[in-house]
């Protein structure tokens, strides 16, 4: 574990320029999520993206066969507010300083946030309609820590319906965030599965603990809507596990 702590902070100096501007993915270098710049070509777009093409502990993956285990617990402390910003490739939000998340003894500060649609994650092969990945960094290491939560239609959720209100319609587009709270986007539960991977953008840095929750959070439809509106696919496809073992919480 020494040594991957090791990798993940050369590889977090080397990504950094990139992380932190907009959705901890390359600039400079076209990329999209279908034809010649999609992502069977993100890998060979830019020599700074090869880990998307050469990489073993790529993300996101269908989640299957996780393996029940005692995993720390979440405990999280993030903090309202921020500014929404549309990049080209999602809708983001810049985090308000200050949040956290503690796994067992591992502190993160909230960096952003920002959506999929369908889902990256599927279970058991299933998709979902959007997932929103919640994007640390490790106080120590300089690794990400990133909790993915998806998103299906149901119940009217007041922190997606405000975030919803306010999505930016054009690319460069960024407006201040008042009073939304991203606890809100949260399931009652908060047991997760987990695994080691990487960004789900280029340059697919292989330095992600990732964390997705079991449980969904019931959005409105109508809400989803209007992210879709923007971007009705922004999903990178599942991975080879590769071996790796996926966790559950007991």
């Amino acid at each position: 574990m020494e040594r991957r702590d090791f990798i993940k902070r050369l590889a977090f100096l080397a990504a950094c320029p990139l992380c932190v501007k907009t959705a901890y993915a390359a600039e400079g270098v076209h990329w999209s999520y279908e034809g010649e710049s999609g992502p069977e070509h993100w890998g060979s777009l830019s020599k700074e993206n090869s880990a998307c093409s050469s990489g073993s502990q790529q993300s996101p993956l269908d989640i299957r066969g996780a393996i029940k285990a005692d995993i720390p617990g979440l405990a999280l402390n993030w903090k309202s507010g921020g500014t929404i910003l549309n990049n080209g490739h999602t809708i983001q939000v810049k985090a308000t300083p200050g949040g956290t998340l503690r796994r067992g003894d591992k502190p993160y500060e909230l960096v952003q946030y920002h959506f999929h649609a369908p889902s990256e994650h599927l279970v058991e092969g299933k998709r979902f309609p959007m997932e929103v990945h919640f994007v640390h960094k490790h106080a120590e290491t300089g690794a990400l820590g990133v909790l993915g939560v998806f998103l299906v239609p149901g119940a009217a959720n007041t922190t997606f319906a405000s975030l919803a209100a306010a999505f930016p319609q054009k690319a460069g587009d960024e407006t201040a965030l008042h009073y939304v709270d991203p606890r809100g986007l949260l399931p009652t539960s908060l047991k997760y599965w987990a695994y080691e991977g990487s960004l789900t953008t280029p340059p697919c840095s292989e330095i992600v603990d990732w964390m997705v929750a079991i449980d969904p959070t019931e959005v409105d439809v109508a809400d989803i809507k209007r992210f879709t509106a923007l971007y009705s696919m922004n999903a990178r496809p599942a991975l080879a596990s590769n071996r790796r073992y996926i966790l559950s919480s007991s």
